[in-house]
């Protein structure tokens, strides 16, 4: 969802705390209504600030004279990091196909009237059309016979958002033309005839001559050749748009919905405005339209005039105004200096939420006086909201919508006399329960007489007609009447990124790689190297063409993690243990003499990044962090104490080596500290002087606990920050000098890592162009993470995936003048000749390998050891199979049939009576039960990757415990989900396969996600970033409403050659969303934000090859379709979830609010699907990990049959078609021999195909990789009965 993925905020003591993106899911907001909203509900009134009845004033406004004042003392200054370079998203793209169709409705047509003559212009699908007046004279009315809508402005761009000027000879619109950001162009209007640029004949022979060549110069588009100036200039006739002139130039921001001012010299639009989430808060923004003789190139980048900023909650100051995640939006011009608009009223404290309640009205509508700088409230939210204001030629009615009941009016008010009146209730929903760029309805507009109103509804242009009662008000003049059309489409598409990934050859081999190392560190003169490797502790050479070794280890088949060196003693490594019932331990290994000693006096508790002092001798001082509770070892047991220790040890001798033996810690005691336990993952402990002081190293703040000063009166030591990062994820410096307050400092800033020679406290370091940090320098030519130093600060080491990087810092300071002359990458191109590098190879045995070496242990007890050479053949016997092989049910659905597994893949697939079972196999009869394919989630978040403490999993046990074999997580961590996917396939952890997105690619102001991608090679390295910490088992990237066309573009042409999919953010951005199909993306995640979806969509949908993943759970238009499901079940009475999960994530869904059927737009959305579906378009079930686990990806599987759908469809969309859009068909997805054996077993009773679709939960056993449990309990079946490993102490009861 919306950020990120997307993370919505939580409210805590009523303040917004911004949630971190990293998780990237959604937390759910509740619905909060304070007491001053429940009186102006009551009494239909706005209320201020202070709790007093305002009857005009804005109710987020501390006083109408402040209305801008917090605008004007802000800067937008930070975002982007760089400016786009050159490119055209029309020529520098290819689109080699082109799909041509008929339409007679339309979805989310938005619309004006010609001021004189009446004619009807609304864009579809990225095009504009023109309608003449005629089309809706009564004759024509009346004999419902179709007028042809002109096209007017076709081709790659996305043009929106047409409105004329007054005297109507010009128009303006929205259009992502050139540069890929939706800027407001405007272009001279001569008439619906002289517009049409698919002429059957034309007055202009040149459009002819340029139509002649189309097809031509469309396939050199495609092949890559270069546009020449007088092709382009025909590509422009034949779109529309040769005479059309910018009129913004916004380079990141962007626009909507202009309207022209009363003189018809400027115009008035909506500039959205992201924050950390990327969800856009509107403004608005006064335009020049420009003459004649102007050109786009001469508006500066970011030009305009702010009219009517964002409004702050009470207690905000200007330096919070870009947080502010609500504002005015929707504008138009009421006289030459008073302006309209709507609002959303229910999200006061700067925080926009999700699923609010529509029918107590969310927006308002205002009037603001440019002069008087007063704001009135015209319309109040209560009840069913007010949006989409439109006014009449003559100024004195106001129409709008809003929610009625279970119907949508078009609502008309009387600025003179007050009255208001529904006039009509025939209209779509409107989306004001969403973030709608969109439009929160399609802008609709009075005929010129004030006669009638021309609006969209329900896939059709409708004529309202009105008249004037006695009070010279505006009431409904007879019945509305459809204005019916045929449209021809016309779009050039791109193809469909696909990749195929044979994860069957990765997953079937005897050993398989780590690509994904971090928590390094480095001995005193950087000559070794230790690190985590997926849950166990490496040491390697550095330089050296040597594998790196395991450190030895008390408990080798348990996760370790969190190493250092002990200074002055390079043999021995300090390390910690994880036990699920322990929690942790320290260990102390000698790497030379192979031993390892427990270190004990320790009471029961989490504990991180454990160091030794650099004293003499063998008695040494240790520090640690220990931790609290955390997500996945629970908050109930050793959650207390949390902070810095340290305390004395001995280490062992020499002669300890022969017979290691436990070493103790004693004298521990707790140091009060300002460290931060929000990120320890990327904070570094080191011991200065001996053991005087702790450096602590945190991602944006590096400072000195002075331990030999002891504690003040309070048990303070003191602090001393010794440098700062701006918007850091990590900051490390070498052991400081004394004699100076400058030091030198390396940081991970936008993913590449930096050196700074010389920075103070107080100056933080920054990355920026123009804003960076004095001698920065760039190390990283694709990016790294896990920075540390040499123990003596000579050298600096990084990763990149498996590559080990490091440079002599001595070496930097011959590309300093370099990057002085090199303000936007700070010199790379010198110092990418200065690292080295060495490739890591750590590997482990398979789960495939484990499991042949415990089924021949398992025959050989059963069967005794002649058993052993069909001891890895596993049958199950007597089954209903649905193979999903064909796509036909008849042929896929198989009676009587018995399904054999070897080594982890399907052997083979026959009747029960031409089984033939070899001695030693192990046979279950499952009594006719049906075994469909593993189910795939395509879209599922989760939390535990990021934990520091490798713990088991109970979220992977819940997802496999309901069927859920593979995931496909579209937004986590790129290095920590990969590490995590290794340790489960290294066996610490039971769940499913795991693949992932790595960290989205994120286009608002988020630090440590935030991407600009301004070129080819920023394209390149961001996806390389992804690829390379997977190795095979990465294959996706997720572009998360990045707003510049031209990056996304980019993007997916790096993706070609790099193998990848993008399965970008749907973000209730419509019109991005038709681009995503368009350019050929593989998938949406999520729903497009209107849930009635009519032919025109559909088709360019279906027929393009992009798949869909609607996310019901979450779905936008309405009340997301989980709270469907928490009101309709016991959610914390289910047993099931109760023996795998965590009690308070359950319990936390006892209540929910209810709702009428028709606030879940889940079901139109569903039955939009369908409809899709049928025209060949492949669906998916993804629960986005929405609580509770498990059970809401069989709800996911409900709610997509309820549009339509067999369960045969449904079963498709959860198996095999997911694997094909996934690139892993030819692995999984199937009941196919050759694939690998992942599939459900369904008790007999349970009928998949004909009964309610929520049998799907009722699992009996669940097989991955030939691997089987027991689905209730998750105890293995085979090859190792009965084994359950625990779980960390959840729960409190």
């Amino acid at each position: 969802m919306v950020m990120p993925g997307e993370k919505t905020g939580q409210l805590a003591s009523g303040k917004y705390v911004q949630q971190s993106p990293r998780r990237s899911r959604l937390v759910k907001t509740s619905l909060l209504v304070s007491a001053a909203i429940l009186v102006s509900t009551l009494l239909s009134a706005p209320w201020g600030p202070t709790g007093i009845l305002s009857l005009s004033q804005d109710p987020l406004l501390p006083s109408s004279a402040s209305l801008a004042e917090p605008g004007k003392q802000w800067k937008d200054d930070i975002w982007p990091l760089r400016e786009q370079t050159p490119w055209d998203i029309s020529t520098d793209f290819p689109f080699p196909r082109s799909l041509e169709y008929d339409v007679t409705e339309g979805t989310w047509l938005r619309l004006d009237v010609h001021p004189k003559n009446g004619d009807i212009i609304f864009d579809m699908l990225g095009d504009i059309y023109c309608l003449p007046a005629s089309a809706y004279s009564m004759a024509q009315l009346d004999s419902e016979s179709l007028s042809r809508a002109v096209p007017v402005l076709l081709g790659v761009p996305h043009d929106s958002d047409p409105h004329f000027s007054p005297q109507g000879d010009s128009i303006v619109f929205r259009s992502d033309a050139e540069l890929g950001i939706e800027n407001i162009w405007v272009k001279e209007w001569r008439g619906c005839a002289e517009s049409d640029v698919r002429p059957v004949v034309s007055a202009h022979p040149e459009l002819l001559d340029a139509l002649e060549v189309k097809n031509e110069e469309e396939a050199l588009l495609a092949k890559g050749v270069k546009e020449t100036a007088e092709r382009k200039h025909r590509r422009l006739l034949r779109e529309g748009r040769a005479d059309a002139k910018r009129v913004t130039n916004e380079t990141y921001r962007w626009v909507s919905d202009a309207r022209f001012h009363p003189s018809g010299t400027k115009v008035v639009a909506t500039k959205w405005y992201t924050s950390s989430r990327s969800l856009g808060a509107g403004e608005g923004w006064e335009y020049v339209v420009p003459n004649g003789n102007a050109s786009g190139s001469a508006i500066k980048a970011g030009s305009g005039k702010r009219l009517v900023g964002r409004t702050l909650p009470v207690g905000w100051g200007p330096e919070n105004y870009g947080d502010q995640q609500v504002g005015p939006e929707q504008f138009l011009w009421k006289d030459n200096d008073t302006l309209i608009y709507s609002k959303n009223v229910i999200d006061t404290n700067g925080a926009w939420t999700y699923s609010k309640d529509v029918h107590k009205g969310i927006y308002s509508i205002f009037a603001h006086n440019l002069t008087s700088k007063r704001t009135t409230t015209l319309v109040d939210a209560f009840p069913g909201g007010a949006t989409r204001p439109e006014l009449s030629r003559d100024g004195r009615t106001l129409a709008f919508v809003r929610r009625v009941r279970d119907k949508e009016a078009l609502v008309l008010k009387d600025l003179e006399t007050g009255t208001i009146r529904n006039i009509w209730d025939g209209l779509t929903y409107d989306l004001s329960v969403v973030s709608a760029p969109m439009g929160t309805y399609p802008s609709f507009a009075f005929t010129p007489e004030d006669n009638a109103i021309i609006v969209w509804a329900a896939g059709q242009i409708y004529h309202v007609p009105l008249s004037t009662n006695t009070a010279g008000e505006r009431v409904l003049g007879g019945k509305p009447q459809v204005v019916p059309f045929t449209a021809h489409i016309e779009k050039r598409v791109a193809e469909t990124r696909t990749a195929k990934t044979d994860i069957k050859a990765v997953e079937t081999a005897d050993t398989q790689r780590v690509y994904a190392f971090h928590e390094l560190r480095v001995d005193e003169f950087g000559e070794k190297a230790v690190f985590q490797a997926a849950g166990a502790t490496y040491i390697q050479d550095v330089g050296e063409e040597v594998s790196p070794k395991r450190i030895p280890t008390l408990h080798p088949d348990t996760p370790y993690y969190s190493p250092s060196f002990v200074p002055g003693v390079p043999d021995l490594v300090l390390h910690a243990h994880w036990s699920d019932v322990n929690f942790t331990t320290l260990e102390l290994a000698n790497v030379t003499a192979g031993a390892a000693y427990e270190l004990t006096g320790l009471p029961l508790g989490r504990y991180y990044s454990p160091i030794l002092c650099a004293c003499s001798g063998r008695n040494r001082q240790i520090a640690f962090v220990k931790t609290g509770g955390d997500y996945l070892t629970g908050d109930v047991v050793a959650t207390a104490g949390a902070g810095i220790y340290i305390g004395e040890l001995t280490l062992p001798s020499g002669s300890d080596a022969k017979k290691p033996t436990a070493i103790a810690i004693k004298n521990i005691r707790f140091v009060p500290s300002e460290i931060d336990a929000g990120d320890l993952l990327h904070t570094q402990l080191r011991f200065l002087e001996k053991n005087k002081k702790l450096l602590v190293q945190e991602p944006r703040r590096a400072f000195i606990i002075d331990l030999s000063a002891g504690p003040d009166e309070f048990g303070d030591y003191p602090h001393e920050t010794l440098a700062t990062g701006r918007m850091s994820d990590e900051l490390v410096i070498p052991p400081p000098s004394s004699s100076t307050d400058k030091t030198q400092a390396a940081i991970v800033d936008f993913f590449h890592v930096y050196y700074a020679p010389s920075v103070k406290p107080d100056d933080a370091i920054w990355s920026k162009p123009a804003n960076a940090t004095k001698g920065l320098l760039r190390l990283s030519v694709d990016g790294g993470h896990s920075i540390t130093w040499s123990g003596d600060g000579s050298k600096l080491f990084w990763f990149l995936g498996p590559w080990l990087h490091y440079v002599d810092i001595s070496n930097l300071s011959a590309c300093t003048k370099a990057a002085e002359q090199d303000p936007t990458t700070f010199g790379i191109a010198c110092t990418k000749t200065l690292p080295k590098f060495q490739e890591i190879v750590v590997e482990y045995p398979s789960d495939i390998k484990r499991l042949k070496k415990e089924a021949a242990a398992f025959a050989a007890q059963k069967y005794g050891e002649d058993a052993g050479k069909h001891a890895d053949f596993f049958v199950i016997a007597n089954a209903t199979l649905v193979t999903m092989e064909t796509g036909d049910l008849k042929s896929d659905v198989l009676r009587d049939a018995v399904i054999v597994t070897r080594n982890g893949e399907i052997e083979a697939v026959v009747g029960i009576h031409d089984a033939v079972i070899p001695y030693g196999a192990t046979v279950l009869d499952v009594e006719g039960g049906f075994i469909v394919p593993g189910f795939i989630d395509v879209h599922a978040h989760w939390n535990g990757f990021d934990t520091m403490h490798p713990a088991r999993s109970w979220e992977m046990e819940t997802f496999l415990a309901y069927g859920v074999t593979t995931l496909h997580n579209p937004s986590a961590d790129t290095v920590l989900a990969f590490s995590e996917r290794f340790r489960t396939e290294r066996g610490q952890l039971v769940g499913p396969r795991i693949f992932q997105t790595g960290t989205i690619i994120y286009g608002a102001g988020a630090s440590s996600y935030h991407q600009d991608i301004v070129d080819t090679e920023e394209a390149r390295s961001a996806l390389l970033r992804i690829k390379v910490e997977g190795g095979p088992s990465s294959f996706s990237y997720k572009n998360y409403n990045l707003p510049s066309r031209a990056s996304r573009q980019r993007l997916l042409l790096a993706a070609r050659n790099l193998s990848m999919l993008c399965v970008p953010e749907g973000g209730m951005n419509y019109d991005w969303d038709q681009t995503y199909i368009v350019d050929g993306m593989t998938t949406i995640e999520h729903a497009l934000p209107i849930p009635v979806l009519y032919d025109d969509i559909l088709t360019l949908y279906a027929a393009s090859g992009t798949g869909s993943t609607p996310t019901h759970i979450v779905n936008y238009g309405g009340v997301m379709g989980e709270q469907y499901i928490w009101a309709t079940e016991d959610i914390p009475g289910n047993k099931k979830l109760r023996r795998f999960g965590r009690h308070d994530i359950l319990e936390g869904l006892s209540e929910s609010t209810a709702r009428p059927l028709n606030s879940y737009q889940v079901f139109n959305t569903s039955i939009s699907t369908a409809k899709m579906v049928r025209k060949g378009l492949k669906a998916h079930i993804g629960a986005h990990g929405e609580p509770p686990l498990g059970v809401n990806y069989h709800a996911e599987m409900f709610f997509t049959k309820a549009g339509g759908l067999t369960n045969y469809e449904v079963l498709r969309a959860a198996t095999v078609d997911a694997a094909i859009t996934l690139g892993i068909d030819d692995s999984v997805g199937s009941l196919t021999p050759g694939k690998l054996a992942d599939f459900v077993v369904y008790p007999p009773g349970v009928d998949l195909l004909e009964g309610d679709i929520s049998g799907t939960r009722d699992i009996r056993f669940v097989v991955r990789g030939g691997r089987v449990w027991d689905a209730s309990t998750m105890t293995e079946v085979w090859p190792v009965t009965g084994r359950r490993e625990p779980l960390p102490p959840l729960n409190a009861d």
